[in-house]
């Protein structure tokens, strides 16, 4: 025998996609804070960098906040890791496993918990477990 329908909770929840998608057709506009790519937001951070500023949207799309400069601190520390990753991303389209190892080595979190030896241990590591997914690599070693 089938089970009796039970009507089901349509109550909006927190996540932010109903809201954006309202928004974009027109209905409340919406505030969140979002990634965006950053052309001027910050502008003490690099440009086309990924920044997660406030976002508005409604009917006519995404509108993300200009914030300005980050007050130094935030900005020194900000723009470390956006170096780091930008490392990663060269030494990755460069084939180039030796900057992928400086990259991790200057990981504030991989320095303070490894030393390079352990670091260099780890990215031979993780070069030998994802050789198939890294093809540009003409070597997985560090």
């Amino acid at each position: 025998m089938a089970k009796p329908l039970t009507p089901e909770d349509l109550e909006r929840g927190h996540e932010y996609a109903a809201y954006i998608i309202n928004a974009l057709q027109g209905g409340e506009a919406f505030k969140f804070n979002g990634n965006v790519q950053n052309t001027g937001i910050i502008t003490n951070l690099p440009q086309d960098a990924c920044v997660e500023v406030p976002v508005w949207v409604d009917r006519s799309g995404f509108q993300p906040v200009h914030v300005g400069a980050l007050p130094p601190e935030c900005a020194l520390l900000t723009q470390l890791s956006s170096g780091i990753e930008e490392m990663a991303i060269q030494a990755s389209l460069a084939g180039d496993p030796i900057m992928v190892y400086r990259a991790v080595a200057h990981d504030p979190l991989s320095a303070a918990v490894l030393s390079l030896a352990e670091i260099r241990d780890m990215v031979n590591e993780l070069f030998e477990q994802h050789k198939s997914y890294l093809p540009q690599f003409k070597t997985h070693k560090v």
